[in-house]
């Protein structure tokens, strides 16, 4: 049994999301997936997955408009971020301007 804090896996249209949701409703974390800025709002920890290829991820974040909302949780309020394979590599900084950056400690 994990800490029963709301996790929102993030749905940018790149991912393994079912099996990773799966996997965590089995140890019992309350979890959905969601790209509705008001969840991810609320999520009091973010898990990014994804599967593919670094400029697909990015382009899919903007088209679903989430790069401000990730940017507020992760920076701004240190909401605790969790990048599986291409959600990981989403944590890179773009010389100029931050996209995600992953939090440490």
């Amino acid at each position: 049994m994990i800490n029963k804090k709301k996790i929102v896996i993030v749905d940018y249209g790149m991912g393994n999301l079912r099996s990773v949701h799966n996997k965590f409703k089995r140890i019992g974390a309350d979890c959905k997936i969601s790209s509705i800025k008001e969840d991810i709002e609320s999520a009091e920890k973010l898990i990014l997955p994804g599967v593919g290829h670094f400029k697909y991820g990015m382009d899919n974040l903007h088209k679903f408009k989430l790069i401000d909302i990730l940017n507020k949780k992760v920076i701004a309020e240190k909401t605790p971020i969790l990048g599986i394979c291409l959600g990981t590599q989403l944590f890179a900084l773009i010389p100029k301007k931050v996209i995600v950056k992953v939090l440490v400690g």
